[in-house]
């Protein structure tokens, strides 16, 4: 099994910045991607940031949000800066392995991490 551990959400006033981890663990042979997506309440979730062969921003995060991964670690970090209000959501780290013990990749999700920015 792998396993997906998230840290760093909280409370922030507009314009701070908060960093989330998220550290992979369990049956993984190698990662092809690692990133994070969020859920507004009433709003499906959407992609934030992911890295892998190249990395990807949302317009919305563009120029303010910072992906980077530590493969020695299996961590993806997002460097939250100039937090608006309408980046309050739940994050979700993903990633995409391929595992010791089966063949295929494989999607796995954390247990997901409260953002909330006050205006």
């Amino acid at each position: 099994q792998v396993q997906l551990v998230e840290s760093g959400g909280g409370l922030v006033q507009a314009g701070g910045s908060l960093r989330l981890s998220c550290t992979a663990s369990g049956s993984i042979r190698s990662i092809n991607s690692m990133g994070w997506y969020r859920q507004a309440p009433g709003k499906q979730r959407e992609l934030v940031a992911t890295s892998g062969g190249s990395t990807n921003y949302a317009d919305s995060v563009k120029g303010r949000f910072t992906i980077s991964v530590d493969n020695a670690k299996n961590t993806v970090y997002l460097q939250m800066n100039s937090l608006k209000p309408e980046d309050t959501a739940v994050y979700y780290c993903n990633t995409n392995v391929y595992r010791y013990d089966r063949a295929g990749s494989y999607i796995y999700w954390g247990q997901g991490t409260q953002v909330t920015v006050s205006s």
